[in-house]
């Protein structure tokens, strides 16, 4: 994607919305924020409406983005629990856009300050001088809550034999557990393993691939140790006094230690 096809794309768009007095603003969210968009990047785009419209706007959206230029494919965001998205791609060339449909008030609650692109009267931006964003947060008590009784899922599955299920057991906690931690001790927000290569150290990223697994009993079991090695490494760096699941801890390395044996 390059910088001409968005700025092209957003002002088709921006007309649109000029010329339905149910929206309110354009809003852009992600790398537009800080200017680090590049070719690879998607379009975050907020667009607010007025809250009387609101069963209309979202029957409607889907036809609505399918309007704004050559919509190759879209579906709504129930999958990541915001069923107020719609995902498109646009094309071609291919265009990864991402629209959200919100109500002023909805606006309020948010995990940064949007650009405001444009905007029809002051509701948009009135909501946003209001209320302040809550960015995103890593909590070491909610990881270590659930951290031991996922080492014992990984284990029972390597146990079963199920090796696909454990690779992909592996990518959850490199998404839930590890890139959110690495990312906190680097004092940025944790997004999964979002942009890790970009600011990790050369040591960080080579413990963070022993976690990725071969399709073999021996690289799973090997990729889960590397997972508990790294966890304590970096649950010692937490601050906040973590109350450690000591017991959960000892039972379930133990089971994976048993399964591993076993086979």
């Amino acid at each position: 994607m390059n910088r001409e096809s968005y700025t092209d794309w957003i002002a088709t768009l921006t007309r649109k919305l000029e010329e339905d007095d149910r929206y309110l603003a354009l809003l852009a969210g992600g790398s537009m924020i800080d200017g680090t968009t590049d070719a690879y990047s998607d379009l975050d785009l907020v667009l607010v409406y007025n809250e009387r419209h609101r069963a209309d706007i979202l029957t409607e959206r889907m036809t609505f983005a399918g309007g704004i230029g050559p919509l190759l494919s879209g579906f709504t965001g129930e999958h990541v629990g915001e069923p107020r998205l719609v995902v498109c791609l646009y094309g071609p060339p291919p265009m990864h856009v991402d629209l959200k449909f919100v109500t002023p008030r909805e606006l309020e609650s948010r995990i940064e300050d949007p650009l405001i692109l444009w905007q029809r009267g002051t509701a948009a931006s009135e909501a946003l001088a209001r209320t302040s964003p809550v960015p995103l947060t890593m909590n070491p008590q909610w990881i270590e809550d659930r951290f031991w009784v996922w080492i014992h899922y990984g284990a029972a599955k390597l146990g079963r034999g199920e090796l696909f299920e454990c690779i992909d057991f592996l990518a959850f906690l490199r998404n839930s557990v590890f890139g959110p931690m690495l990312a906190a001790r680097r004092g940025r927000e944790p997004r999964g393993v979002r942009k890790l290569e970009t600011f990790l150290s050369e040591d960080e990223l080579q413990a963070l691939r022993g976690t990725v697994a071969e399709y073999s009993v021996e690289s799973c079991y090997q990729a889960f140790q590397v997972c508990i090695g790294l966890y304590r490494e970096l649950r010692r760096e937490a601050s906040g006094g973590v109350s450690l699941r000591e017991e959960a801890e000892r039972v379930a390395v133990a089971y994976l230690h048993k399964i591993y044996i076993e086979k």
